[in-house]
């Protein structure tokens, strides 16, 4: 690749809102940053700038038996963060719950994929059909681009490996995590969520996708953490997708 070329590689963040996902492009060298939202999961797989390394707030990789705690990367990712953020972190359901239309038999489903499986929380039960969508999609080779990040551990990389303490959706959270943005090298944060109108993306949505944008530059320049630990190995789904998420 040359230089010119590399210079113009893009980096994208992803995260979900109820109508669709709110995308954050950025070409680090040149400052020049987009922002946009797609209804479907086709739309943020295929953008026009063909991003180097997207991060995104969903999970990729499924197990096939549902665990109390989740994946080893769910619970790394709370022990990290502590308490209250790590509440922030779900745990990922089975994958054969991902069919499920309601709540009744995603419940059923996780509960039915081990003999310790749990339950599934409402939470999670909402995130199913862009949970299915993403699945359905993701191959290993796809993996190599498109990893899985949350954007409350971007912040606690960039507040020097400590949580943010207010929560994200408080006023003093969200103006934290402005300010952690704006220090880290993302322009135009304060504008983008003063942008933001009253309706289905919330502000939270917007700057969840600038953490999960910032994580996949540093996965691009190979300075990026992972829990777990790039020490160990990271366990494998069924369908050979590392169950890992970066910051």
């Amino acid at each position: 690749m040359t230089d010119e070329a590399s210079s113009a590689e893009w980096v994208a963040g992803a995260d979900g809102f109820r109508d669709g996902w709110a995308i954050v492009l950025w070409q680090p060298t040149t400052g020049t940053i987009r922002r946009r939202t797609v209804d479907a999961v086709e739309a943020l797989l295929d953008l026009p700038e063909a991003p180097a390394v997207t991060g995104i707030d969903m999970v990729i990789g499924c197990p096939e038996q549902a665990e109390p705690g989740g994946r080893a990367c769910d619970q790394a990712a709370r022990k990290l963060l502590g308490h209250p953020r790590g509440a922030s972190v779900f745990s990922a359901p089975a994958y054969d719950t991902l069919q499920a239309d309601t709540y009744e038999e995603a419940l059923r489903r996780n509960r039915a994929s081990g003999p310790d499986a749990p339950g599934l929380s409402k939470q999670a039960f909402h995130l199913l059909p862009k949970l299915r969508a993403l699945a359905a999609r993701m191959t290993p080779q796809r993996q190599q681009r498109v990893r899985e990040v949350h954007p409350e551990l971007s912040f606690y990389a960039m507040n020097g490996d400590a949580p943010v303490e207010a929560k994200k959706k408080s006023r003093e959270g969200r103006d934290e995590r402005v300010r952690l943005l704006q220090k880290n090298g993302i322009p135009d944060v304060e504008e983008a969520v003063a942008a933001v109108a009253e309706g289905a993306l919330g502000a939270d949505d917007v700057i969840d996708a600038h953490a999960a944008c910032w994580t996949a530059r540093r996965i691009r320049e190979g300075t990026a953490e992972r829990c777990p630990p790039e020490t160990e190995p990271a366990p494998e789904s069924a369908q050979g997708l590392r169950m890992e998420i970066w910051r």
